[in-house]
């Protein structure tokens, strides 16, 4: 299994995602979604290392990636006036889009 090519896949999966929805944001949401990536890099590597080992289950990857909700900081979205409700539900996309990304390609 690549893991670096799986990050890259995960970003283009998310920029994919947010960019559709939010096209007049595209460069923005882009840049946010590169910085949350890039602070979160390292723990998703050792949490895919740690699925495809069997060392934690599909429901503990879950809650560790929902333990970075708060560090996907969605500026872009912010500044346009965008709800905390609906910035809510576009992180709880962005996890479960990366849940559902990385338990397809570790386990299969």
């Amino acid at each position: 299994m690549d893991i670096e090519k799986l990050i890259k896949d995960l970003k283009e999966a998310l920029l994919s995602l947010l960019g559709e929805k939010y096209k007049e944001f595209k460069p923005e949401v882009q840049k946010d979604i590169t910085h949350f990536l890039k602070e979160s890099e390292e723990k998703l590597k050792r949490w895919i290392l740690l699925l495809a080992e069997g060392s934690i289950t599909k429901e503990e990857l879950e809650w560790l990636l929902k333990s970075q909700k708060d560090i996907i900081a969605l500026k872009a979205l912010q500044t346009a006036g965008i709800s905390k409700i609906r910035l809510n539900n576009i992180k709880n996309t962005i996890i479960k889009t990366i849940f559902d990304i990385v338990v397809t390609t570790v386990i299969k």
